[in-house]
């Protein structure tokens, strides 16, 4: 009887107790997924980001984002596994009785297989004719009956705890595979935790690193552009006195004029790294360009865009090495950032003459040509304007 009641506990046990914890593991497993696609958004958005000028703040905070949802995949990791080993504890005590039941099972059997061998194959037979009466015959026949049927029964019961000891193993070694899974990917998710604070701890300090190189070189540029003005508002006043002392009547003489508006040949052919115009840097602050970079190969031939006169060649602070040509009526053009000059103050160009070659390969851009076009009293144009269209 007792072993009986021990073999129903042990059935309901091994019912109840993993469907007890199965539904929470199955619950946390789809809140890790619902967390893994918010991630996995959060990443293409960071792409996105990088991909285009925007403002570090919104980059960091998206870093930020992505660290607590991670920081969340590894507390329900954490949460799966403490599942997990509950489930393995519980499999484990499940088993063990199941063990204890049989090994009392089948000793119960052993004997009883032990007695039936010692009577041999003719006991049976011999119970029953020794009977003495009819009743006596009854009797010996129910005796046998119930105990081969108490002989079955023993011997279903041994198959089934045998057959529930190798589905609770087998649920064991299901478990710590789930459980060994769920430690890679814990320590996986750690390792991308720990990933994604350096790079956010990484990103301040070039945020800040950027913040003091932009504010650095914006200041140069400003430096260099109001020494660039002074330069063109002093050739600007020599041409004007020029002009004054010119005779009466004598025609005005310059290359370029309005007319030229969109009908200039490009100094170099390439594409535009950047336009005229302001233009937002990735630390957030803005630069103002009064002309355009034209990206081509170190050494590529520069041509004038324009017949005129040399006015300048000099290197000319972070615009490097630089060229100002005067095309009359107050117009000028500026060839910046020159790998070397193939021309001297003073030299008399025809339209498309080499002037020099594309340098500026240490330049932030890498190589590339900075053109200008300075207007009356060295107001900046857009040289796109002037230009041709490209075909």
């Amino acid at each position: 009887m007792s072993s009986r009641l021990t073999f129903t506990a042990l059935a309901l046990l091994g019912l109840v107790l993993p469907l007890h914890g199965q539904a929470g593991l199955d619950e946390s497993r789809r809140r890790l997924e619902d967390i893994r696609r918010e991630r996995a958004q959060l990443e293409l958005d960071r792409i996105r980001l990088q991909s285009q000028v925007h403002d570090l703040g919104e980059e960091l905070d998206n870093l930020e984002r992505q660290r607590h949802s991670t920081n969340k995949i590894v507390n329900e990791l954490e949460s799966q596994i403490g599942g997990l080993n509950g489930h393995v504890d519980q499999a484990g005590t499940a088993l063990a009785l199941a063990q204890d039941n049989l090994a009392e099972k089948r000793a119960v059997l052993q004997r009883r297989l032990s007695e039936i061998y010692k009577r041999g194959r003719l006991y049976t037979f011999e119970v029953l004719v020794a009977a003495q009466s009819f009743g006596d015959l009854l009797a010996r026949y129910k005796y046998l009956f119930l105990q081969s049927r108490q002989d079955r029964s023993l011997l279903a019961d041994v198959e089934k705890l045998t057959s529930q000891v190798d589905r609770r193993r087998q649920e064991i070694l299901r478990v710590r595979a789930q459980l060994d899974q769920s430690r890679e990917e814990r320590q996986g998710e750690l390792e991308r935790y720990s990933r994604l604070v350096d790079e956010r701890g990484r990103r301040l300090r070039e945020t800040r690193r950027d913040a003091r190189t932009t504010e650095q070189r914006l200041s140069a540029l400003e430096r260099d552009e109001a020494q660039l003005n002074d330069l063109l508002e002093e050739l600007e006043r020599a041409r004007r006195s020029n002009e004054a002392r010119r005779p009466a009547g004598a025609p005005a003489t310059g290359s370029l004029t309005t007319a030229s508006i969109g009908k200039l040949d490009w100094p170099v052919e390439g594409p535009i790294i950047y336009g005229y115009g302001t233009e937002q840097l990735a630390s957030g602050a803005v630069i103002r360009h009064n002309g355009i970079a034209i990206g081509a190969p170190v050494g590529t031939p520069i041509k004038a865009v324009e017949a005129g006169s040399v006015e300048r060649v000099l290197v000319f602070g972070t615009y490097g090495l630089t060229v100002i040509v005067n095309h009359g009526n107050g117009y000028r053009s500026l060839y910046m950032y020159l790998n070397e000059a193939r021309v001297v103050v003073g030299d008399t160009l025809t339209k498309s003459q080499i002037i020099g070659t594309v340098g500026g390969e240490n330049s932030d851009e890498g190589s590339h040509l900075y053109f200008e076009i300075r207007g009356d009293r060295g107001i900046a144009l857009d040289p796109t304007d002037w230009l041709k269209r490209p075909r």
